[in-house]
């Protein structure tokens, strides 16, 4: 199986099985698996909303999700048949003014996004105060986790 690291503002799906790693601090993974198809795909995005300045990447939740689904789409996928997985949106830099909340708010987009496509989120892991690794296997759609000790501010 090929392994592929996934960095920040990025997006990856394929039809042939791979074995996905990223790391997550405040930013939101979203993993959809076709289990008919035996297909996934994986973003990783650092903020909610494209403010419909500049180019519309992946590094915003809301294209994110979108590409990523439309990628699914065009291997073929169901979307009834789709089932999701939500990984992130720790708030892991410590500040005395937080009113960003970032990783928050990257959840709630990911959750809104999916109960409007009625995409079924069937597990996630979100929020809290560390970071994540995570690893998606597109084929079976299984995806392992463990929480990463922030050390000084840092991942």
């Amino acid at each position: 199986m090929e392994k592929v690291f996934l960095y920040p503002s990025a997006l990856f799906a394929s039809n042939k099985p791979h074995e996905i790693t990223t790391i997550l601090g405040s930013c939101v993974a979203v993993c959809l698996h076709d289990p008919i198809l035996k297909i996934g795909g994986i973003n990783h995005y650092m903020l909610p909303y494209w403010n419909g300045r500049g180019l519309a990447s992946p590094k915003y939740g809301n294209i994110a999700i979108e590409k990523l689904l439309a990628k699914l789409l065009a291997y073929g996928s169901d979307k009834t048949n789709i089932m999701a997985k939500v990984f992130g949106g720790g708030e892991v830099i410590q500040s005395n003014n937080n009113q960003f909340s970032i990783g928050e708010r990257n959840v709630e987009v990911a959750n809104t996004m999916l109960k409007e496509y009625k995409i079924r989120i069937y597990s996630s892991s979100t929020g809290g105060k560390l970071g994540r690794k995570i690893i998606f296997n597109t084929e079976t759609g299984e995806v392992m986790h463990r929480f990463i000790q922030n050390h000084n501010n840092e991942l």
